[in-house]
């Protein structure tokens, strides 16, 4: 039996174990920070992690001032190979998009400058297409073409893998991400210009034996595009903040932070013990505030305050909107699985 699982684990066979190992970089943040421009950005771009879930009606009218903001946190990343001889590139395996794409030869754009850049004409598998792609994050966005390769991906030759090639990437503050591109996880529905994801290439090539990342006791998702599903409640020291009639969130390796809707964020600023600690900017007191702890499927799953406080200045309010979302912060709590056979995610705490 052979599986694909992501976040650490890749193929499991009956005999071996195959792994993407995941590296931690400096942050976008950490990078703009270092190099004077944190507080201009934070001034001067949308603040909504969530509206790339909804890019249609968030799209941007002027995508050359518009960096990739919902990964300004984002600390850990993969490496994946493309072509023959493979090209390595460092990616986010994002299961908040679909596509697959990396910077590329052709690419004009400053964010190119300092960042590993596929050659097709130094893989002999590489085909050419004639299809485009075009590709917003809600804050961010891509163009380039698609065309066909080898990919590498912990141990396991995805052949005939479509992927886009950037021509160009908008934004000066690119220049400064960690990553190279992006490895999307979620469902084909979501793929622009139609490209078959990694994932469900592998799975059409019976490279894997079940349709899925992993396997788990597991709630079901409520849409197939995102990895959405529901939350029965949001609680903190046994009273509800948030969602007390059920609400939706979306697990997703591609946003940083933990997320949610103006109201019940405001009441978890609000709470006497976190306005104090902001009152003195005393850190050493955090393991004093209450988790947040999120029901879902009627199982509780607390987030302690180490992982929901962020340490650093020139942070953001994580408002999305209606939209929760359950970023790396939730995901480095619990093994995640992600059931495509199903339709499920599975959570189990992290040993």
């Amino acid at each position: 039996m052979k599986w694909l699982l992501l976040l650490g684990l890749v193929a499991l066979s009956e005999c071996i174990i195959y792994k993407v190992p995941l590296v931690r970089k400096k942050s976008l943040r950490r990078n703009l920070s270092e190099h004077g421009l944190l507080k201009d950005f934070l001034k001067k771009h949308n603040r909504n992690p969530a509206s790339k879930y909804f890019p249609q009606a968030e799209a941007p009218t002027l995508i050359d001032e518009q960096p990739l903001e919902n990964y300004l946190d984002v600390e850990y990343f993969g490496t994946i190979g493309i072509g023959t001889p493979a090209q390595d590139f460092t990616v986010i395996f994002d299961t908040g998009s679909s596509n697959l794409w990396v910077p590329s030869v052709y690419c004009s754009s400053l964010a190119c400058t300092n960042h590993n850049l596929f050659n097709p004409q130094d893989s002999s598998t590489y085909q050419s297409t004639s299809g485009t792609l075009s590709i917003t994050y809600g804050t961010g966005s891509m163009t380039g073409i698609l065309g066909y390769d080898t990919v590498q991906v912990g141990g396991i030759s995805d052949t005939n893998q479509i992927f886009g090639l950037s021509e160009t990437e908008p934004g000066s503050f690119l220049y400064y991400a960690p990553f190279d591109g992006i490895l999307g996880l979620a469902y084909p529905s979501i793929s622009s210009s139609g490209a078959t994801p990694v994932f469900d290439n592998i799975w059409d090539q019976g490279l894997v034996s079940q349709d899925l990342f992993s396997v788990y006791l597991s709630c079901k998702l409520v849409a197939v595009g995102y990895w959405q599903i529901s939350v029965d409640s949001i609680t903190m020291n046994g009273e509800a903040i948030a969602c007390a009639e059920g609400c939706q969130a979306i697990v997703d390796t591609g946003t940083s932070l933990l997320t949610g809707p103006t109201s019940p964020i405001a009441n978890i600023q609000s709470d006497r013990s976190q306005r104090e600690l902001r009152r003195r900017g005393d850190c050493s007191a955090i393991s004093s505030l209450p988790d947040i702890v999120f029901t879902i499927n009627g199982i509780q799953y607390p987030v302690p305050p180490s992982a929901y406080i962020l340490q650093v200045r020139g942070a953001w309010t994580p408002e999305s909107g209606e939209l929760w979302i359950l970023g790396d912060v939730f995901i480095r709590q619990y093994f995640t699985v992600f059931d495509r056979a199903n339709n499920q995610v599975g959570l189990a705490p992290v040993a």
